[in-house]
C-alpha cells in the first residue's frame, strides 16, 4: 500500500509539474490600442510621437495641470527617454496637451500660424499652391513611423506600394487607413487615424505612396 501511495503521488507531482510548465508556456496577447487623442490642432502631433511609446489613456489619467507641467512631460520624454520630438515640435505639443488634456493657463505663449493651423512649423509652406506627397508626408509627420524605403515603426512606403501595385482597390484601403488608422496589417504597431487630412491632401499621399518604386 505505502508503494502504491507514493507511486500515485510521484504521478501527481510529474501531471502537476507537466501542467505547469503548460501554463508557463501560454502566451497573453492584449488587445490593440485603437484610440487616438482628440482632434484639434496639434492632435496629428501627439497621434504620431505620443502613441509611439504609449496610449492614450497614459495621458488621460494625468492630472489637468497647467503649461508647466505638460511641458517638462514632452522634454523628459524628449531629452530622458529618447522621443523622436524635434525642438520646433514642444511648444506646439505642450500647447494642445495643456488644451486638451490640462489646464490652459493665461500666460501660456501662443503658437505660431503654422501650429495653429495644425502643421509641423518645420514642414514647408505653399499657401496657394497644391502641396506634393513628401511635403504632406511632413505636415501629418507621417515621416515619424515611415520612411520610402526601409521600416522605422510602419512599413516602408515602397513595401506598401509592392503588396497593393496589382489591387484595384489600393487607392480606397491606403485613404480609409489614413482617416481611420489602426493595426494588424503591417504588424501590432498601431497607426493612428488622421480624420483632419482632407480628401484632396489624401488623393495626393495615396498616388505619391503607390507611384514608388
Amino acid at each position: 500500500m505505502s508503494y502504491k501511495r507514493n507511486l500515485r503521488s510521484l504521478f501527481l507531482v510529474i501531471g502537476a509539474s507537466g501542467w505547469l510548465g503548460q501554463a508557463t508556456a501560454l502566451e497573453i496577447q492584449l488587445p490593440h490600442e485603437t484610440e487616438a487623442f482628440k482632434q484639434d490642432a496639434g492632435a496629428e502631433l501627439a497621434n504620431g510621437q505620443c502613441l509611439i511609446c504609449h496610449s492614450v489613456e497614459y495621458v488621460t489619467m494625468q492630472p489637468p495641470l497647467g503649461r508647466a507641467f505638460w511641458k517638462g512631460s514632452v522634454q523628459k520624454m524628449q531629452q530622458k527617454y529618447g522621443a523622436p520630438i524635434t525642438d520646433a515640435q514642444v511648444e506646439p505639443l505642450v500647447d494642445y496637451l495643456t488644451k486638451n488634456y490640462g489646464a490652459t493657463t493665461n500666460g501660456a505663449p501662443p503658437s505660431n500660424a503654422a501650429t495653429v493651423q495644425g502643421q509641423n512649423p518645420s514642414a514647408p509652406t505653399t499657401q496657394g499652391a497644391t502641396q506634393t506627397g513628401p511635403q504632406l508626408a511632413m505636415k501629418y509627420n507621417c515621416l515619424v513611423c515611415h520612411n520610402t524605403k526601409v521600416k522605422i515603426l510602419g512599413p516602408a512606403y515602397q513595401e506598401i506600394a509592392a503588396k497593393y501595385k496589382t489591387d484595384p482597390e489600393a487607392t480606397a484601403k491606403i485613404e480609409q487607413q489614413i482617416h481611420k488608422g489602426g493595426s494588424g496589417k503591417w504588424g501590432a504597431m498601431i497607426m493612428p487615424p488622421f480624420p483632419q487630412v482632407t480628401a484632396s491632401e489624401t488623393i495626393i499621399l495615396s498616388d505619391w505612396i503607390l507611384g514608388l518604386k
